[in-house]
């Protein structure tokens, strides 16, 4: 049998064996189906759960007045007298009680940095941040403390909601930047020991108001 012979016969099982469908090793391993489970309780128990494993704090209040009470209260227990924020309408609450220690410049020196979100992400107990924020790029990730302020109507399950509402409110003028915090900043790159804090704030709180 020459080479040309030989050429056609395997061109020929291969047309052959096109021509024949052949059935999926494992047919379920692809598919529009969603590899996690359905959300099996409320969405802010869902987040304070895994936002909390990751050592998260998590603070949730009825309204903005315990917000007020809640924020003072452990910013004069911690005795943090730089608190570094610049959106107004989030300190709206408690900018009063806190008139004192509230500053919008020295962010290098600052004990702990206040900012608000886009989303919070339930199933990861994630943060969604953006640089269209009146805070910026920085303020969530160079102070050594970071505190959230977000609201339950803010919340939804998945990350793609969360993508698919910054697309939705800012259409073709995305952020230039969108992130995704997700606890306190750690590394385990050295010998495998985890460390708190390196690339970010060693402590994250979020309060969660109801709207």
């Amino acid at each position: 049998m020459n080479v040309s012979t030989s050429k056609e016969n395997i061109l020929k099982k291969i047309r052959k064996a096109l021509s024949q469908s052949t059935p999926l090793p494992f047919p379920k391993s692809e598919g529009t189906d969603s590899v996690y489970q359905p959300l099996q309780q409320e969405m802010a128990v869902e987040f304070a759960e895994q936002f909390s494993k990751l050592q998260g704090r998590f603070i949730f209040c009825i309204n903005e007045q315990e917000l007020a009470f809640q924020l003072n209260s452990l910013i004069k227990k911690q005795d943090w007298q730089k608190v570094y924020c610049v959106e107004d309408k989030l300190i709206q609450p408690f900018a009063a009680q806190l008139a004192d220690r509230i500053v919008k410049t020295d962010l290098a020196h600052c004990d702990v940095s206040i900012t608000g979100c886009e989303y919070l992400v339930a199933r990861t107990g994630s943060i969604v941040l953006s640089a269209t924020q009146e805070s910026g790029r920085t303020v969530s990730v160079y102070a050594p403390i970071h505190i959230c302020i977000a609201y339950t109507n803010q919340m939804v399950y998945d990350l793609k909601e969360a993508l698919q509402g910054v697309k939705d409110k800012y259409g073709d003028k995305l952020p230039s930047l969108i992130s995704f915090a997700t606890g306190p900043s750690r590394t385990a790159d050295i010998e495998k020991t985890l460390v708190v804090g390196v690339h970010g704030p060693k402590e994250v709180y979020l309060f969660l108001v109801e709207s």
